[in-house]
C-alpha cells in the first residue's frame, strides 16, 4: 500500500514538471513571435520615415484577445531655408517717402531730373526740388572751385593724416605721405571719387578748409543754387545737401570747363605711388560704354544719400543733363539712366509735348 502511494506520488511530480516545461516552451515561443513582430514593425516605420511619409507601426492586426506592443523609431529631419530679401534703404529720401511717388518710367531713384541743356526744357521731373544728401556729387563743386582758383596744377601736394576719413572710415590707396600734383589729385577726385585727394585739395586752398568750404557755398549762391549747402569737400558728410534742380545747374556750369569734362570722363589713370604704379578707375561704368556719349559725369554714395549720378550726355540728337538721386540698389542708377535714354530715344520729339512731371514729396532741408 505504501509502495503504491509512493509510485503514484512520483508520477504526479513528473507530470507537474513536464507541464511546467511545456508551459515554459509555449511562453518562450510567444515571446519570440512578439519580438519578430516588433522587429518588423520597427523596420517598416524606419523605412517610411526615411522616405518622409507617415505609415502605421504595423500592417498586421494583433490576434483577437491579445495586445501587441509595437515600437516606432522616428527620425526628425530639420531643414533651414534662407530667403534673401532686399534690405530697405536707410536713406533720407527713402524715409521721406520719395520712393512712393508715382513714376511713369518706374525709376528706382527717389528724385530725378532730365532737361535739355540748350533750351532748358524739362523733359522729366520727379521730386526735383527735394533737398537731399548728395554724397560725392559734392566733388563736382570742389573741382569747379579749384579750377576757378587757378592754383598751379603742377604744384605738389602731400596727403596727411588730416585727410583720413573719420566720418565713414572709408579706405584709400593714398597713404599719408603720398605726394602728387594738384592736377593728379583733381583728376582722381573727379574720376575715381578719391576722398583723400578731394580733402587735400580743399586743405591746400588759400585759407585752408574753412575758406574752401565758404568758397563752395559762395559759388552755389552765385549760380542760384538756393537749396544747396556744403560743410566739407568730399561728400562724406550727410550735411552736404542739394536738390536735383540745383545739381542740374552745377552740371551745366562744370561742363563749361574743358578740364573737368576731360577728368570726369577718363576711364582709368595710372599713378605712381612710391615705387609702385597703381591704376585707378572711374566709378561710372557708363563712361566705358561705347554706346554712351558722356560729356561730364559724377557719381556718389553714402547710406544717407543712396546711389547718385549726374551727367551731361548726348542722345537722340540732344544735349541733355541728367540727375538721379537716392537710387535704391547698387546698379539701379545705371539702370535708371538706361531707362531714361530709351525713353528719350523713343520720344526724341518730346520738346513738342508736355513733360511727365511727377509730384514732389517733402524731404528734409
Amino acid at each position: 500500500m505504501v509502495m503504491q502511494l509512493a509510485s503514484s506520488s512520483s508520477v504526479s511530480r513528473k507530470f507537474q514538471q513536464l507541464s511546467r516545461w511545456i508551459l515554459s516552451c509555449a511562453v518562450g515561443a510567444a515571446l519570440v513571435g512578439a519580438s519578430f513582430a516588433a522587429s518588423a514593425t520597427v523596420t517598416e516605420s524606419s523605412t517610411a520615415t526615411k522616405h518622409h511619409r507617415r505609415t502605421a507601426a504595423s500592417a498586421h492586426a494583433a490576434p483577437h484577445g491579445k495586445r501587441m506592443v509595437s515600437v516606432r523609431r522616428t527620425t526628425t529631419v530639420t531643414r533651414t531655408t534662407t530667403r534673401i530679401t532686399e534690405v530697405p534703404s536707410q536713406s533720407v529720401g527713402y524715409a521721406a517717402g520719395l520712393h512712393t511717388t508715382e513714376d511713369p518710367l518706374l525709376l528706382r531713384s527717389g528724385a530725378a531730373l532730365v532737361l535739355d541743356q540748350d533750351t532748358k526744357e524739362v523733359l522729366y521731373s520727379k521730386n526735383s526740388e527735394a533737398v537731399l544728401p548728395i554724397a560725392s556729387l559734392s566733388k563736382l563743386m570742389t573741382a569747379l572751385v579749384i579750377s576757378e582758383a587757378q592754383q598751379p596744377l603742377d604744384e605738389e601736394l602731400t596727403i596727411t593724416t588730416d585727410d583720413i576719413d573719420t566720418e565713414k572710415n572709408t579706405r584709400s590707396r593714398l597713404k599719408p605721405g603720398t605726394t602728387l600734383t594738384r592736377g593728379v589729385m583733381l583728376h582722381l577726385a573727379l574720376m575715381a571719387s578719391e576722398n583723400r585727394a578731394a580733402n587735400a585739395l580743399g586743405r591746400n586752398y588759400p585759407g585752408g578748409l574753412t575758406a574752401f568750404v565758404a568758397a563752395m557755398n559762395a559759388k552755389a549762391r552765385e549760380l542760384g543754387m538756393n537749396d544747396t549747402h556744403y560743410v566739407e569737400p568730399t561728400g562724406l558728410s550727410s550735411q552736404n545737401k542739394s536738390s536735383a534742380r540745383d545739381l542740374a545747374v552745377l552740371v551745366n556750369a562744370a561742363h563749361q570747363v574743358p578740364l573737368l569734362r576731360e577728368y570726369s570722363t577718363t576711364p582709368s589713370l595710372d599713378v605712381e605711388l612710391g615705387r609702385r604704379q597703381v591704376q585707378f578707375h572711374t566709378t561710372d561704368r557708363l563712361v566705358a560704354n561705347p554706346t554712351w556719349d558722356i560729356g561730364l559725369q559724377k557719381t556718389g554714395f553714402i547710406n544717407e544719400a543712396g546711389q547718385c549720378l549726374v551727367m551731361q550726355a548726348q542722345m537722340a540728337g540732344r544735349k541733355l543733363i541728367m540727375v538721379l538721386l537716392d537710387s535704391a540698389g547698387k546698379y539701379s542708377r545705371i539702370a535708371d539712366a538706361e531707362r531714361i535714354r530709351k525713353w528719350v530715344t523713343a520720344n526724341h520729339g518730346a520738346s513738342q509735348t508736355p513733360a511727365p512731371t511727377t509730384r514732389t514729396a517733402e524731404a528734409s532741408s
